[in-house]
């Protein structure tokens, strides 16, 4: 069983920057995918925008970033992370998940998504937003 967590940095229209910027500072490989990677069409308001981004280096250090869509509220400073919990099988989610969920609210309904076998998103009733999925390679 191997679970990790990683701080999930949220950003509008500065995520890639970001990134780079963390990968000159700490090093390691930088993979992003953008909106429009994910099938929306590329001429749509934040289709360049990252919906999945991650600075990995061997020492330890790992981030996770994207950029919050055009139709949602962002003020820097405010849901400026989530917690991201990565797990290599979705066996090891489903117990986390539940006891996330109970009281909380559900973003996204734990379920495949098109990076993921599994990914979800909960608020705890303590406010704290988690982002649940199973780690696979990206292959873009």
């Amino acid at each position: 069983m191997t679970i990790e967590t990683t701080p999930h940095l949220n950003f509008r229209d500065q995520a890639r920057a970001a990134l780079e910027h963390y990968q000159k500072a700490f090093g390691g490989d930088l993979v992003a995918m953008t909106y429009a990677d994910t099938g929306l069409p590329a001429d749509a308001p934040g289709a360049d925008g990252i919906v999945w981004g991650q600075v990995s280096a061997p020492g330890g250090f790992r981030v996770m970033a994207y950029d919050v869509q055009p139709e949602h509220d962002h003020s820097p400073g405010e849901r400026a992370f989530f917690v991201s919990v990565r797990a290599t099988s979705a066996e090891e989610l489903t117990g986390p998940w539940e006891v996330l969920a109970d009281g909380g609210t559900v973003v996204a309904p734990l379920a495949p998504s098109q990076w993921s076998p599994l990914y979800g998103m909960v608020t705890d009733r303590f406010g704290v937003t988690w982002v649940l999925d199973v780690a696979v390679s990206y292959a873009g």
